[in-house]
């Protein structure tokens, strides 16, 4: 039989040139998704690009409306970084004449935290957290007053009123560690604000109580508050908080039993949750998924451990499961441990000796990061600039069981050589790393970077 133009060999060309066709499309279509999947499961590296430098240690980014930024010093003073890339000369605003005096060694106090409103293009009010004098209500052998206070910007947006502030909040604090003072709005527009247990170790030193700090629902200290500054003189109670009634606790807490939560944020996509690292003591550092009414276990509970004060280098066996209430304490989504005394770090384990609390990325510049919850610790040695990246991962298969925290690998530089005090996110949800190249407040070494895919 002769070959047609239809058929080669007995095949019809063109049944068999469509049923081709169709293969290579689903082969393709196969590839396209495996070559997602992989992309998605890859291990992520990042890059650091240099973006401000010259500051003591700084800790809170935020921009403003016409792009720049705002940079906080942990000293006392506000910057401007210009579109240009430059620090202004003029300060936007000088806090240290209304704060305690700081020390020229390893501090926790200074200018901690700094919120805009969510209408700030509009009404210009944005809230600070810093560390005032001892106030004169303070027993005299306490050591300062954190105050929460508001400010107002000029009209172009160009330096803050020092005079304008109002004083929401002033919370004494019996040590100059565990201030907390990371501050944040969430999706409703209310702000939260992160309270350490006001110091010393074990939450049992003075002015921390018989159950501790973390435990009393009756000091705002080792806690995380919401409130209302839309409303109320100061400001406002949310209705929901867990003792808006004043009954069981006091009526700004909205969570409880935290040591010093080291950065608190939402996420912007996902389920919009609500993260919160807590600073361990001597053997574990925690990451939290906050909610309403939650109390995190501190001083009863060390991450996913037991705690007593009089063996606080190793777990407690005996320790409750439970608060006083019988409520049961909230376990953290992830912890890793601090590197064994007189040894050095583990180069394959998460290790650290302080937790500092980052986002969940919502960025698109590095695809293998969406979802994540990017972090760090500040050092995994005191005395050695050791900052180190990690991630934390959501169980597949356990939407609610805990998470796996991995490094995040630098490749350029390859280490990092300096203390991460902090994280911040901007409007696009891309991260920055703000450092310090000292564990004292001296010298101009603190630098802003932002994270960029390598």
């Amino acid at each position: 039989m002769s070959a047609g133009p239809g058929n080669i060999r007995g095949v019809n060309t063109k049944s068999f040139l469509v049923r081709f066709a169709a293969f290579l499309f689903v082969a393709a279509a196969s590839l396209a998704c495996s070559c997602a999947a992989r992309a998605s499961e890859a291990k992520a590296s990042v890059g650091l690009k240099l973006v401000a430098e010259g500051f003591v240690s700084p800790l809170n980014i935020a921009w403003l409306p016409d792009g720049r930024a705002l940079i906080t010093d942990q000293p006392g003073t506000v910057h401007v970084l210009k579109k240009d890339g430059k620090l202004s000369e003029e300060l936007f605003l000088d806090l240290r004449p209304k704060m305690a005096k700081l020390r020229q060694a390893f501090d926790e106090r200074g200018l901690l935290g700094l919120a805009l409103h969510p209408k700030f293009a509009e009404n210009r009010r944005l809230f600070l957290y810093y560390s005032a004098p001892r106030s004169s209500t303070a027993p005299t052998n306490w050591d300062h007053t954190s105050h929460v206070a508001e400010f107002k910007t000029a009209a172009d947006f160009s330096k803050a009123d020092a005079a304008s502030e109002r004083l929401l909040l002033a919370i004494d604090q019996p040590q100059f560690n565990h201030n907390g003072g990371r501050m944040t709005f969430g999706p409703e527009g209310l702000l939260y604000i992160g309270m350490g247990d006001g110091g010393g170790a074990n939450d049992n030193e003075l002015g921390h109580g018989d159950i501790g700090n973390g435990q009393n629902t009756k000091t705002l200290l080792g806690k995380i508050l919401r409130i209302d500054v839309d409303s109320g003189s100061p400001y406002g109670v949310p209705k929901d908080n867990p003792f808006a009634d004043g009954k069981e606790g006091l009526p700004e807490i909205y969570s409880w039993g935290w040591r010093n939560p080291w950065g608190i944020s939402f996420d912007r996509g996902g389920r919009r949750e609500f993260f919160a690292v807590d600073v361990g003591q001597n053997l574990f550092e925690e990451l939290n998924i906050v909610v309403k009414g939650g109390n995190y276990g501190w001083r009863a509970r060390e991450a996913f451990h037991g705690f007593d004060p009089k063996t606080a280098n190793k777990p407690a066996t005996n320790a409750p499961t439970a608060d006083a209430r019988g409520r049961a304490f909230i376990d953290p989504v992830a912890e890793y441990p601090r590197p064994p005394r007189n040894k050095p770090p583990s180069q394959t384990e998460p290790q650290g000796i302080s937790a500092t609390g980052g986002y969940v990325y919502r960025g698109k510049a590095i695809p293998a990061l969406q979802g994540k919850y990017v972090f760090g610790d500040w050092s995994r040695n005191w005395a050695l600039t050791d900052g180190v990246f990690f991630t934390a991962t959501r169980p597949a298969t356990d939407r609610e069981g805990r998470w796996t925290i991995e490094f995040l690998p630098l490749v350029e530089p390859a280490k990092l050589g300096a203390y991460i005090v902090a994280f911040a996110e901007d409007a696009e949800g891309e991260l920055y790393v703000l450092t310090s190249g000292r564990n004292t407040l001296t010298g101009n070494t603190g630098k802003v970077f932002k994270l960029v895919p390598m």
